[in-house]
C-alpha cells in the first residue's frame, strides 16, 4: 500500500501535539488529494469488511479512527482503501465530527464509506444524494486517530539519545536551602560544561526538560545498543544564567562560578542534584494515520516496556521496538506482534527431540515516535500478553 494512502485515512482524524484548533488546519497536499480521489473510486473487496460492519454509523464523541476502522474492517490499517471521500463536500478531510453519519456502499462487489448516502451510485449511473448538515464551527471537536491521552505525554517526555548526550548536558548542582529532593515550585541551581555554560538569552524564559539515567536499549536479537532511554522527571525554567564573581583570598584574586538559577515548574518524580537538563523542543503537529509499512519488516522485536522494569506489556501500553528511521519506520506504521514460540524437548516419543513451537500472532501495535534505530509504539490490541523479545512483522 503506497505511503500516499495516508491522505484518505486522515479523512477521519489527526492528532496534533499543538492545540486542537491547530490540528484541524493540518494541510492536505495535492498528492494526498489525488490519492484520496483514486481510493474513492476503487474501494475494497467485500471480503475485507468485518462481518458486523454496519450500513450506517453516526460518529459519537469519544470515537477514534482506529475504533471505527476496527468496526468496519478485518484489517483496520486498510482504512484508506475503504474511505470514499467526497472532496466537494469535505474540503479538508481532517474535519470529521461527532454527529456526522457514515454510509457504507457495497455496490459492484466493492465497499466504500462516505458521509453521503449512495455515493457508489446505481447501475444506471445515477448517484443518490440526501440532504446533509455542514459542520463549520466545531473547532477542536474533530475525530482523533487515537485517544490522545494514551500517547500525548510520550511525545515530549521519553527521549532516546546517544551515549554522550546526557553526559555533557547541563546538570543540577544544588537545591535552594540545601534541599536534597526537589518538587514543583522549588528553586534550584544548575551549570553547564566549562565550554558551554548555561546562559541567559534574549526573549522568553528558556524551558528545559529534566532527565536521569540513560538506560541502554539493547536489540534482543543482535545485542546492538540502539540508543539510551533517558528517564523523564519534569521541567525547569531558567531564571538567571551562570556568571562569575571575584573575591580576594590571601591577597590573590579568585574567580568563582555562580551557577544558573532555575525553577522547577513540573515534576513527575522527585528531582535531585546530578539530574540533567535538555532544551524543551518546539511543539510539533504530527499526523497519525495507521497503515501497513510499505516494505517488509525483518527482524522486528519488542525491546522494552516503557516506564516499567517488567517484561510484559498490556493493551494501551507504550513499548520500545528495535526498528526506526534507518529501517524506513514512520509515524502510523502498524505492525503485528508474534509470540515467539518456545523451544521444547519432545518427551512423548521414543527419543528426546528438540522442537520449536510456531510463532503465534497475538496483537497489533502502532509506531508514534520513531528515532534513528528505535521507536516508541502503542499496543493497540492483544489476545495474549506480549513480552520483551516478541517478534514484529507486517500486519
Amino acid at each position: 500500500m503506497s505511503v500516499t494512502l495516508l491522505a484518505a485515512i486522515a479523512a477521519l482524524g489527526v492528532l496534533g501535539v499543538g492545540t486542537a484548533a491547530t490540528a484541524q488546519n493540518y494541510p492536505v497536499t495535492p498528492q494526498q488529494r489525488s490519492t484520496a480521489q483514486q481510493t474513492a473510486q476503487s474501494g475494497i473487496p467485500l471480503s475485507e469488511l468485518s462481518p458486523t460492519a454496519p450500513d450506517e454509523y453516526t460518529v459519537k464523541p469519544g470515537d477514534t479512527l482506529w475504533a471505527i476502522s476496527r468496526l468496519y474492517l478485518r484489517s483496520p490499517w486498510r482504512w484508506p482503501e475503504l474511505w470514499g471521500m467526497n472532496l466537494q463536500d469535505i474540503a479538508n478531510p481532517h474535519r470529521i465530527y461527532p454527529g456526522q453519519v457514515l454510509y457504507l456502499d457495497k455496490s459492484g462487489g466493492r465497499a466504500r464509506l462516505s458521509t453521503r448516502r449512495g455515493m457508489g451510485g446505481s447501475g444506471d449511473g445515477t448517484i443518490k444524494v440526501t440532504p446533509r448538515t455542514r459542520y463549520e464551527s466545531l473547532s477542536g471537536a474533530a475525530l482523533p486517530t487515537l485517544n490522545p491521552s494514551l500517547i500525548e505525554p510520550f511525545l515530549s517526555e521519553p527521549i532516546v539519545v546517544d551515549e554522550n548526550t546526557l553526559l555533557i548536558a547541563p546538570r543540577i548542582v544544588a537545591g535552594n536551602d540545601s534541599r536534597v529532593l526537589l518538587a514543583r515550585g522549588d528553586r534550584a541551581y544548575a551549570r553547564g560544561e566549562p565550554t558551554t555554560p548555561l546562559l541567559d538569552t534574549p526573549g522568553p524564559l528558556k524551558t528545559y526538560r529534566v532527565f536521569r539515567n540513560a538506560t541502554p536499549l539493547v536489540d534482543p536479537a543482535s545485542g546492538e545498543i540502539l540508543g539510551y532511554e533517558a528517564q523523564y522527571l519534569g521541567k525547569a525554567q531558567l531564571q538567571r544564567g551562570e556568571s562569575t564573581v571575584s573575591s580576594v583570598d590571601g591577597g590573590k584574586e579568585v574567580i568563582n562560578v555562580v551557577p544558573a538559577t532555575i525553577d522547577i515548574v513540573a515534576a513527575r518524580e522527585e528531582i535531585r542534584a546530578g539530574d540533567r537538563l535538555l532544551t524543551e523542543p518546539p511543539r510539533q503537529l504530527v499526523s497519525y494515520t495507521p497503515r501497513a509499512p510499505e516494505r517488509p519488516v525483518d527482524g522486528g522485536r519488542i525491546v522494552s516496556v516503557y516506564g516499567n522494569a517488567v517484561q510484559f506489556a498490556a493493551q494501551n501500553q507504550v513499548v520500545a521496538i528495535n526498528k526506526g528511521l534507518r529501517d524506513g519506520i514512520e509515524n502510523g506504521h502498524v505492525l503485528a506482534i508474534l509470540k515467539n514460540g518456545e523451544t521444547i524437548v519432545d518427551k512423548t516419543g521414543a527419543g528426546k527431540e528438540t522442537l520449536k513451537l510456531p510463532n503465534e500472532r497475538i496483537g497489533l501495535l502502532m509506531v508514534f515516535r520513531p528515532f534513528d534505530k528505535v521507536s516508541y509504539a502503542l499496543v493497540l490490541e492483544i489476545n495474549d500478553v506480549p513480552r520483551v523479545g516478541d517478534l514484529l512483522v507486517n500486519p
